[in-house]
């Protein structure tokens, strides 16, 4: 039972996104730096996705591993993402992360905000 909770509550990524974050790393000359997601009120939606890179943990961020990147999210905004997929996807509209969220309720046509029940 503990086992599918803590499955839950974890967000993952794909091999594309964590290939892409690879790419990103070396080009900003990070090779430690990890993926931080977070979660903020605001966009269109009511919440809005936060990418960027980090060096350094905090005691509430949980930890998930993907092809030897490191996606941390902090413990208030995996209550929001809890079992979301990170993807990244170039169209021709652009390239980024995608949050395939299942906790979302709505999203804005952008993607980067979304609203919960």
């Amino acid at each position: 039972m503990a086992e599918i909770l803590e499955k839950e509550r974890s967000v993952s990524l794909t091999s594309r996104a964590a290939a892409r974050v690879k790419a990103l790393r070396a080009q900003e000359n990070l090779p430690n730096a990890f993926l931080r997601l977070a979660v903020s009120g605001g966009g269109c939606s009511g919440f809005q996705y936060g990418f960027s890179f980090d060096e350094t943990r905090q005691p509430e961020d949980r930890a998930f591993e993907r092809d030897g990147v490191t996606l941390v999210v902090d413990e208030i905004s995996l209550e929001l993402v809890k079992g979301a997929e990170i993807d990244f996807v170039e169209d021709m509209m652009g390239a980024a992360f995608q949050v395939k969220n299942p906790n979302a309720a709505s999203s804005c046509g952008c993607g980067n905000s979304f609203s919960v029940a």
